[in-house]
């Protein structure tokens, strides 16, 4: 069962607040000994009395305890002044880049060709001018795209040729396929005509005399 706590009040009877005083006091020291002894740590414990009597406890010297706590109280003030004022301005950097954020958004729309209206004559200009500048950037840009893609076109060409001259190197030059040979003609022949007549020597020699002393000249090779 857990007992509930007990709320703490002030004892009224004057006797008994004077010896409860006593016991924790005497309690109170003897725990701030046993943690400086056994932690190492530098412990400093001031009570006051009722009647106003001081009792005191130090791990080494009360003074230099004290010092070191005011020296480490002026350093927790100062880290706090330095976060506030690194606060402070980090906050007023957001607000910067909020309104830098705003404008760009704002100059963009301006450039697409939105929310014009509110633009004066000059402020028209600058944004034509900007955009007559983009354009021409633009263009020159894509001039140097196109060079650099005819130059890569024009080096995997060298290479091509290159290769292709390895392979006629490699297999040779391909002759060109010729029909057959032309020494064996044929003579044309006319329609009704046979091969046989080809062959038939023809007389073509005047003779003058009877048909019967007509010899056959053996042509003399």
């Amino acid at each position: 069962m857990v007992r509930g706590k007990t709320e703490l009040r002030r004892i009224e009877n004057a006797t008994s607040r004077q010896v409860t005083f006593s016991k924790r006091r005497n309690g109170l020291l003897k725990k701030a000994s046993e943690l400086s002894v056994l932690c190492d740590a530098e412990v400093g414990l001031i009570v006051f009395s009722p009647r106003g009597r001081l009792y005191e406890f130090a791990s080494s010297s009360m003074q230099g305890t004290i010092e070191h706590y005011q020296s480490f109280k002026k350093d927790a003030q100062t880290d706090d002044t330095y976060k506030e004022q690194n606060m402070q301005n980090l906050q007023h950097e957001a607000e910067n880049m909020a309104k830098k954020i705003e404008q760009l958004e704002s100059s963009k729309r301006r450039l697409l060709g939105e929310c014009l209206g509110s633009c004066t004559i000059e402020e028209l200009q600058q944004i034509e001018k900007q955009l007559e500048r983009s354009v021409v950037n633009i263009r020159a840009r894509k001039m140097h795209v196109f060079k650099e893609k005819i130059e890569q076109l024009k080096e995997k060409g060298k290479l091509l040729a290159a290769e292709n001259a390895i392979l006629r190197e490699k297999h040779g030059p391909q002759q060109p396929q010729e029909g057959l040979n032309k020494e064996k003609q044929s003579l044309p022949c006319r329609e009704g005509s046979d091969k046989s007549d080809l062959d038939v020597d023809v007389e073509t020699e005047l003779f003058i005399g009877p048909p019967d002393a007509r010899t056959k000249r053996t042509p003399q090779k």
